[in-house]
């Protein structure tokens, strides 16, 4: 089975920059997007995929904002919607696909930049993601992809020394991570790749890209039980269309 996950930093201009083409071409059974930043009423638009059905959630509480989708070639058995606890709803960051073999998350946690309490409310919501999938995860494996929002190490990020002191790198998200991998979740692309300079997100300023200026935040991780089954987990770093590039994994199912 191959999966794919990608920002796409608005939907509607990456579809104008070759989406569909890619994910055609892509051979995957299941793609999560997030930061579609979709309207209610524009899903049906980009809803008729051939050989996928397709799942959106779009934000409720601010129009151009956040948004997550799902397409799919199995058919899911079951789709939720956003975590349990309403305060962290609204915003449109979960999506979660109950497969026979596993339990699929598809995630676009908060960013932090933007003052204390935006740092707070993910910090919390990191803390409700982690509850909600240890309690689904007594039932059947855990697949938890998205933009994570945070690099893990010094090596997942060019310039981590100056960053210390910014959201996405603060020892108070990195703990989590820490916490999150402790719980028994793998992060998979470390299974393939110990060493630096590979990164999902490039700041469109400065060339940054061009010159890999880039952070690590977007991540396939899978419980441990699934760890046999990984067959490889990858960077896609050569496509384009967004100021992040897609991840991807592959499970010997």
């Amino acid at each position: 089975m191959i999966l794919y996950s990608w920002n796409v930093n608005g939907l509607r201009a990456t579809a104008g920059k070759g989406f569909n083409e890619w994910l055609q071409a892509s051979g995957a059974d299941v793609v999560g997007i997030q930061e579609t930043k979709l309207q209610k009423d524009h899903e049906a638009g980009f809803s008729q995929v051939p050989g996928y059905s397709v799942n959106f959630l779009s934000s409720t509480v601010k129009k151009g904002y956040s948004g997550v989708g799902v397409y799919s070639r199995p058919a899911p058995l079951a789709v939720n919607a956003e975590l349990p606890d309403p305060q962290f709803g609204g915003e449109g960051r979960l999506l979660h696909l109950e497969y026979p073999e596993f339990h699929f998350f598809n995630v676009y946690f908060p960013n932090g930049q933007m003052g204390q309490h935006r740092l707070d409310f993910k910090l919390a919501y990191y803390e409700a993601f982690l509850a909600h999938a240890q309690e689904l995860r007594k039932h059947k494996p855990i697949v938890a992809c998205g933009d994570f929002n945070t690099a893990h190490t010094e090596l997942d990020l060019k310039n981590a020394k100056s960053n210390e002191k910014t959201s996405g790198f603060l020892p108070e998200e990195r703990a989590w991570l820490d916490r999150f991998i402790a719980a028994g979740y793998v992060d998979t692309f470390r299974m393939f790749e110990p060493g630096g300079g590979h990164y999902t997100w490039w700041d469109y300023r400065f060339q940054a890209r061009a010159r890999n200026v880039g952070w690590r935040i977007d991540y396939f991780f899978v419980s441990e039980e699934l760890r046999p089954k990984v067959a490889r987990a990858w960077i896609a770093d050569e496509v384009m269309g967004s100021d992040h590039c897609p991840v991807g994994l592959e499970l010997a199912l």
